[in-house]
């Protein structure tokens, strides 16, 4: 079994390859810990999306689908793009992206 190997990235780096398909790479100016507490809120807003939509909830859905909008561009992923932005405002991206989706789990 092979282990599992990282995504193919642009030269640049501004994007991974999947299945032939260009997405945006993560930040990578993120601590490993950030980056990592915000892809289980991402993944933990997918699941809600699923739950939302197989619950025929769309208040829900709408909410879960926010959530995920919002880890997305917390980890550079959507939005401005990161390497368009100063250093400090790529921090104040994650942090506040973070801090929301903190008090949102509270919830």
């Amino acid at each position: 079994m092979e282990a599992h190997q990282p995504p193919e990235k642009t030269p640049d780096g501004h994007f991974v390859v999947i299945k032939g398909r260009k997405w945006r790479a993560t930040d990578p100016s993120l601590p490993e810990e950030i980056a990592a507490r915000l892809r289980r809120h991402l993944m933990s807003a997918r699941r809600a999306v699923r739950s939302a939509t197989t619950a025929g909830d769309p208040k829900a859905e709408r909410a879960a689908r926010a959530r995920v909008n919002r880890a997305k561009v917390a980890l550079g992923e959507r939005g401005t793009p990161w390497w368009e932005q100063p250093e400090d405002e790529r921090r104040r991206r994650w942090e506040q992206g973070l801090a929301h989706l903190d008090a949102d789990a509270q919830n």
